[in-house]
């Protein structure tokens, strides 16, 4: 009974040690660096540009679709050879096309199939061109410039991309700078 108690003793030390060491000084180490002059917007991911943000109305870009169940993220693990999967990919087709006005087989791959994770912010430069003549009759901004927002929001170094969620909030910012006017969208 001796050798269970000190046994015991030892194992509730241990348990006591680590709580306060991972439960409390870990997390309180890592918010105190992440209140370092410089990294502190970084930590505060509230304006982050790194997940896909889908915005209500004509008058945005419309991102990647996503597999993913909110707050999860994760992909169908469909392939195209799986007969379901084909179906939603030529209704999303089908959906798109109309959308835009286009021909379905102007409709690139990534406007009807998810990203891996679901919450990819980016889209190839040939969705978001696609997109630009909606956008702008909708925002009420010129064709042109809302062709060089998608320009100033395209970047890559092996794959050449347009961050959406950019994108949008740069389209906020002109339509409040033509004048706050907002048609309907």
């Amino acid at each position: 009974m001796d050798n269970f108690l000190k046994q015991l003793w030892a194992g509730l030390r241990i348990l006591l040690a680590l709580t306060v060491l991972l439960g409390v000084l870990y997390p309180l180490s890592v918010w105190g660096v992440s209140r370092l002059p410089g990294l502190h917007s970084h930590a505060e991911a509230q304006n982050t540009d790194l997940v896909a943000v889908v915005r209500e109305g004509d008058r945005y870009f419309v991102p990647r679709p996503s597999a993913a169940t909110p707050p999860a993220s994760g992909g169908s693990n469909k392939s195209e050879i799986n007969e379901d999967y084909t179906v939603v990919v030529a209704e999303r087709r089908t959906q798109v096309a109309r959308r835009e006005g286009v021909p379905e087989s102007q409709v690139p791959q990534d406007a009807v199939t998810a990203s891996a994770s679901g919450l990819d912010p980016h889209i190839s430069p040939e969705y978001a061109a696609l997109q630009v003549p909606r956008v702008a009759r909708a925002s009420g901004l010129p064709v042109e410039e809302v062709r060089e927002l998608v320009a100033a929001h395209t970047h890559g170094t092996f794959t050449t991309t347009v961050n959406v969620t950019a994108l949008n909030r740069a389209l906020d910012s002109a339509t409040a700078e033509q004048g706050g006017r907002r048609p309907p969208g």
